[in-house]
C-alpha cells in the first residue's frame, strides 16, 4: 500500500503561526491550563514556531520540561531564537523528529497535537509511539483545523487513537477548532 504524502507547515509562514490576534484568540494558557501543571514533562508535538511551547515551559516552571518537536529544523530554528539567553533554554528541548517517528524516549505527561495530525499519513503509527511513552495518567489533547479535516475525517482520527489502546476523555471548546483529550485505556 502507497502511504499518502501530505503537506506540510512551510517555515516560511511560521509568522502566521505565531501573532498577536492568534493569541488572543487561541490563548495557549486557556486552552492548555486545565491540563498543563508545573514539574509535568510535556511534548508538544509539531511545535513549529513554538506559539505553545513557550506559554507550556512557564507552565511547568523550574522543574518541568518541555520537549519541542518538529520535523522541520526551520521551525525548531525559531523557537530557538526565542529561548536563546533566557532561562527557557533550561526547560525546552529541542528534538528534530524523522519523517515517520517522533523519537522520544522519555516518558511524557501530556502530549499537545495542535493543527497537526492532519499532516500525519500514517497515523495509527504515531498513536502507536505516543501510547508507549505516555505515561499511565497521562493525556494527550489533539486539535485540528475545520477547514483542513471534515468532522468525519476527525472522527476516523478518533477511532485510529482507540485502535492503539487510547480513549476519548472530553472535547473541550477551542476557537475554530476540532478537538479531543485522550488518555490511555
Amino acid at each position: 500500500m502507497k502511504k499518502e504524502k501530505k503537506h506540510i507547515c512551510p517555515v516560511e509562514r511560521a509568522g502566521s503561526l505565531d501573532s498577536r490576534i492568534r493569541r488572543w484568540v487561541q490563548s495557549p494558557k486557556k486552552i492548555l491550563g486545565p491540563y498543563v501543571k508545573e514539574g509535568m514533562t510535556v511534548l508538544d508535538l509539531g511545535c513549529g514556531p513554538g506559539f505553545f511551547s513557550i506559554e507550556m515551559a512557564y507552565m511547568v516552571g523550574k522543574s518541568g520540561c518541555v520537549i519541542a518537536s518538529d520535523l522541520q529544523e526551520g521551525m525548531l530554528q525559531k523557537v530557538r531564537d526565542k529561548i536563546e539567553g533566557t532561562d527557557l533554554q533550561e526547560r525546552i528541548n529541542l528534538h528534530h523528529c524523522e519523517d515517520e517517528r517522533i523519537g522520544v524516549s522519555n516518558p511524557v505527561d501530556f502530549v499537545l497535537a495542535f493543527y497537526m495530525l492532519h499532516e500525519v499519513p500514517l497515523q495509527e503509527a504515531l498513536f502507536d509511539e505516543l501510547g508507549s511513552i505516555l505515561k499511565p495518567t497521562g493525556q494527550m489533547l489533539i486539535v485540528e483545523p475545520p477547514f483542513h479535516v471534515s468532522k468525519s475525517a476527525f472522527g476516523m482520527t478518533i477511532k485510529r487513537s482507540e485502535s492503539a489502546g487510547f480513549e476519548l476523555v472530553e472535547t473541550p471548546k477551542v476557537f475554530f477548532s476540532r478537538t479531543a483529550v485522550l488518555q490511555k485505556g
